[in-house]
């Protein structure tokens, strides 16, 4: 699928005027979707391709709002999402059953952040994951320990940050001072002339929209299913320690558990270890497989 498809509709034209014509392209319904998807895999239909991405254009925008933090153009990151969205629809499995949706989100959220990455290179921001889950996520958690100070932070909140996120705590300090500038005021006008602002975008937390309702249940519905399909692989007797352990509200203890299989607590305890790693390998091995993470 060519990139052309979305020349038409970039925010380039101007953001405001963008992120109202897309509001105006209708979302799938799942039996339509599958359908585009099919006629896009076997016969590379350009016709059905353009209606996947256009129908998800207000997904991408709604992700790329949750990057406004770093400086960068808003424009510029909805224009790299959905370069992620295009490659998502010419990837997508329809017979994988599951949402292109879902699958989207993925391509959409790697898509933003390598461009945010390469815009960063200047102050040479670190690449390895370790460095890269600070970068997005060091805003999130001095807002969870209410570290408001601004300049540097307070030694032990640079501790708990480092701890959290499993870096160093030099690498908290250096890349705090690096997004340390000031955000855009939500109140500046999205346009020249003044019409609209940025907090006009933002959605309400009493109103979840309906790509992102659909999107959740869609991720969720996905896990469940990889889930099921893991718990598959294990014995009757690692299934039942593992579900009373990790997976009812009120987990049963070892005690009981030795009692009833006639074994000791660290055995039991052994089981469930090991029963929870088996899980593990066989979600992560399905997602990989299914192109849900990477490899």
């Amino acid at each position: 699928m060519a990139a052309g498809a979305l020349i038409a509709m970039s925010p380039e034209g101007g953001l405001s005027r963008y992120l109202t014509e897309i509001r105006k392209f209708p979302m799938l319904a799942k039996d339509e979707e599958f359908m585009l998807a099919k006629r896009w895999k076997e016969h590379e239909d350009p016709e059905a391709a353009h209606r996947m991405v256009t129908s998800h254009l207000r997904l991408v925008a709604k992700i790329a709002m949750g990057y406004r933090g770093y400086g960068l153009p808003i424009g510029e990151v909805i224009s790299e999402g959905n370069v992620g969205l295009m490659q998502a629809v010419k990837k997508f499995e329809p017979d994988k059953g599951f949402r292109l949706a879902t699958y989207a989100m993925w391509w959409i959220r790697a898509s933003i952040q390598e461009y945010i990455l390469r815009s960063w290179s200047l102050v040479k921001m670190g690449t390895t994951a370790a460095q890269k889950k600070l970068f997005f996520n060091l805003r999130k958690a001095k807002s969870e320990i209410s570290a408001l100070e601004e300049g540097d932070l307070h030694p032990d909140h640079v501790s708990q940050i480092a701890t959290k996120l499993g870096v160093l705590n030099e690498e908290v300090i250096s890349m705090n001072r690096r997004l340390s500038g000031p955000d855009a005021s939500l109140n500046a006008p999205l346009r020249v002339d003044g019409d609209g602002e940025w907090q006009d975008w933002l959605a309400d937390d009493n109103q979840v929209s309906q790509e992102t309702q659909v999107a959740e249940a869609e991720e969720k519905s996905l896990r469940m299913g990889l889930l099921e399909e893991a718990m598959t692989e294990l014995t009757d007797r690692e299934r039942h320690i593992l579900t009373e352990r990790r997976l009812q509200d009120n987990p049963t203890t070892l005690e009981d558990l030795a009692a009833q299989y006639g074994v000791s607590r660290e055995r039991v305890r052994q089981i469930e270890v090991r029963a929870f790693e088996k899980l593990q390998k066989t979600m992560k091995a399905a997602a990989r497989e299914r192109n849900l993470v990477d490899a």
